[in-house]
């Protein structure tokens, strides 16, 4: 009887010198073991933990360049006054659209009534030796001339004919057909497009060296030339279709392709000029505006992941695996291009495995 009465006690003495605070401490307490952790599902932690499948969706790897409109050089042009001379009359006005050749304005300039003048004497020299020269055939014909005359009217004839081309050239040049000597030049315009600016006051004196006093411009077409870092340049090639914004207009859906790509990297910005054409049937893009441009690579498959499930330890990245009920164990992964919301993977998981998408914070001191 007082064996068991002593058993009796002994038991209650060793039970009361456990302390069931700590046991139930233990039993909320992360499990850590390496890379590998257990959440206990009575844990605070376990609460904030979100999980979800890792699966491959559609992505393209994008770049944004800044970017400046400008027109494209072929439909420009800076009309300036070909002579030094007085303008006697102007044709053109402010928003005006005219067509190749269409008359600008005139001049009166003494430089060019000496173009005039070496023309029409050209042309009255070729008039000339070609009379000469048509006789002496006739006299050779009949008998009656003399060989070497025939071909000394022949070789002037043919001199005479090339110092009217030459002559012929100079007015090309000026995009003038000659005319009476003393008339005004008429200034014509290179190409189709709108006078978008405008210069010409009726009766100013012009020097031959002075500034353009008109702007050609067509417009309907646009270049946009921007800057592509030379570490994304890969990401760019002739004729990709690109979005373009424009801070005038930023609910205009602006759609591009890619032109040109420079061959030279600035080696100041480390960066490649890259031209984008752009239609602009309604004329709002202007030449000077600021534009923003997104060019995209074609939609590839690729894990993408949210950004809360990226963790940073040191200088390596990794996120949180389910390997288990309740068990998670730490990955490192490589990572490629992210935005607000998601990140790429290029290397550490693979379709099909469930990661930690939320509570990944709570675990940063499991080593």
């Amino acid at each position: 009887m007082r064996k068991t009465v002593l058993t009796m006690l002994l038991l209650t003495f060793v039970t009361s010198c456990k302390n069931p605070k700590s046991e139930t401490l233990q039993d909320h307490d992360l499990r850590i073991k390496n890379d590998r952790v257990i959440v206990p599902e009575n844990n605070p932690v376990f609460k904030k933990i979100k999980t979800q499948p890792v699966i491959e969706q559609e992505h393209s790897d994008g770049v944004v360049s800044a970017g400046t409109i400008q027109a494209i050089p072929n439909h420009y042009a800076e009309i300036a006054s070909p002579f030094s001379g007085r303008i006697t009359q102007s044709f053109i006005q402010l928003g005006q659209r005219v067509s190749a050749g269409s008359a600008l304005f005139e001049i009166l300039s003494s430089d060019y009534f000496s173009v005039q003048k070496d023309y029409t004497d050209a042309l009255n020299d070729v008039q000339l030796a070609e009379k000469n020269y048509r006789r002496q055939q006739d006299l050779v014909k009949h008998g009656v001339g003399i060989q070497k005359e025939l071909d000394e009217a022949e070789t002037d004839f043919k001199n005479k004919k090339t110092s009217l081309s030459n002559a012929s050239s100079a007015l090309k040049v000026y995009n003038s057909k000659g005319g009476s000597i003393g008339s005004p030049m008429v200034v014509r315009a290179p190409i189709n497009g709108e006078i978008i600016s405008n210069k010409i006051v009726n009766g100013q004196y012009l020097k031959g060296d002075a500034d353009p006093v008109i702007i050609i411009a067509e417009l309907s077409k646009v270049w946009i030339s921007g800057d592509v870092k030379e570490k994304d340049i890969r990401f760019v090639n002739t004729g990709d279709r690109v979005s373009v914004k424009v801070s005038a207009y930023p609910d205009k859906n602006i759609t591009g392709k890619v032109y040109h790509i420079n061959e030279i990297v600035d080696e100041d910005t480390r960066s490649i000029k890259v031209l984008i054409e752009c239609d602009n049937p309604d004329r709002k893009l202007k030449p000077g505006m600021y534009a923003t441009v997104n060019f995209s690579t074609t939609p590839e498959k690729t894990v993408m992941i949210p950004v809360t499930a990226l963790m940073q330890q040191d200088n390596f990245q990794y996120v949180w695996i389910k390997t288990g009920k309740n068990q998670f164990t730490k990955r490192t992964v490589t990572t490629g291009e992210t935005d607000q919301k998601t990140v790429r993977i290029t290397s550490g998981i693979k379709p099909g495995e469930t990661i930690m998408t939320e509570g990944g914070i709570y675990l940063l001191d499991a080593k």
